[in-house]
């Protein structure tokens, strides 16, 4: 069985509503030959009659009456989704996928969702929230239309995505009211050997760059005393701020707790000889500065919603908001 087809259902439509071959073909710019022929196809396919003959007239049927009800809802449906799929295409309705590392996540992405829906209120967003290594991954499996991380992209998937910085924030070594010091203020790179470390899990995109910081500081992870390892920096926060750790954390996630005095950022001297940067004070802070990078397939389909969102962020980025670019 071949089965009905849309085109048949609008000629059986317009040939009920006109109780007339010749004038359902008018209407439908078709020869009268073509609509004979798909009435009588349908009816041939389904052992029904249609329309009774009577002389130069026609007459509805009773299976005729079924199908004028039905085909009009299906071809109703039909001008709904055509409708919604061209909505979709104009951003008015559709669906975006964002997976994003965890500091990213709930710091600085929801200004940039909240952005995007002022403009297009009717588009969901669906956004997924893991580690650096986790969405990465999942934006190479096709799970994500866009990634967002401060980690890097390991070299096993830099052939499958294509990554973009659009942003950049600082990691600043941060210690609770108990800790020493935190009446100090800053301390020598020599000192960061002499207390114990709240980290993040290897994955996480803050710890692989705070690595990277010690590592061109010329100071092993080794050498630290690593006392808790957590999966999140809300957890790393909190025990920092009821213990006597130090960590190296997002400006973001602590910026509320600075302001309040619960927690206090250190800066590092660099006094290694031959370092040159030196400040007005005779003295070279060490800083710790991590790009915000957006992931994509490189061969995977990108929506209109997905390209239209990664220009905002590129856009934001060209318009200043963010001024750190570099690397440590």
């Amino acid at each position: 069985m071949a089965g009905m087809t849309l085109e048949q259902l609008k000629i059986f439509l317009a040939v009920a509503e006109n109780l007339h071959f010749t004038r359902a073909a008018e209407e439908l710019y078709i020869t009268q030959p073509a609509v004979s022929a798909a009435i009588h196809n349908l009816e041939q396919e389904y052992g029904v009659k249609l329309f009774h003959r009577i002389g130069r007239h026609i007459e509805i049927a009773e299976a005729g009456k079924l199908l004028q009800v039905e085909a009009q809802k299906i071809l109703d449906q039909v001008s709904l989704t055509e409708r919604g799929l061209r909505e979709l295409n104009n951003l008015q309705r559709g669906e975006l996928k964002l997976g994003s590392s965890l500091t990213i996540g709930n710091y600085w992405l929801p200004s940039k969702i909240s952005e995007f829906k002022s403009q297009y209120p009717d588009i969901q967003i669906d956004c997924t929230l893991a580690n650096a290594e986790t969405i990465c991954v999942g934006t190479a499996m096709g799970q994500f239309d866009l990634g967002l991380v401060e980690g890097d992209v390991k070299p096993a998937l830099q052939n499958t995505l294509e990554y973009e910085i659009v942003a950049s924030d600082r990691l600043q070594i941060v210690v609770g009211q108990k800790h020493p010091w935190f009446e100090w203020g800053e301390i020598d790179l020599s000192q960061l050997t002499q207390t114990p470390w709240v980290m993040r899990v290897r994955e996480s995109g803050t710890q692989q760059r705070f690595e990277e910081a010690l590592q061109n500081w010329g100071i092993n992870l080794s050498e630290l005393n690593v006392i808790l390892v957590f999966a999140s920096g809300e957890m790393a926060k909190a025990a920092i701020e009821n213990g006597v750790g130090a960590t190296g954390i997002s400006e973001l996630m602590v910026k509320k707790e600075i302001q309040l005095g619960t927690l206090r950022a250190i800066r590092v001297i660099d006094n290694r000889e031959g370092n040159s940067a030196m400040s007005t004070t005779g003295y070279a802070y060490a800083e710790i500065v991590r790009p915000f990078f957006k992931i994509k397939h490189r061969q995977r389909f990108q929506t209109a919603l997905s390209k239209v969102f990664e220009q905002m962020l590129i856009s934001s980025m060209l318009d200043g908001s963010h001024q750190h670019v570099s690397v440590i």
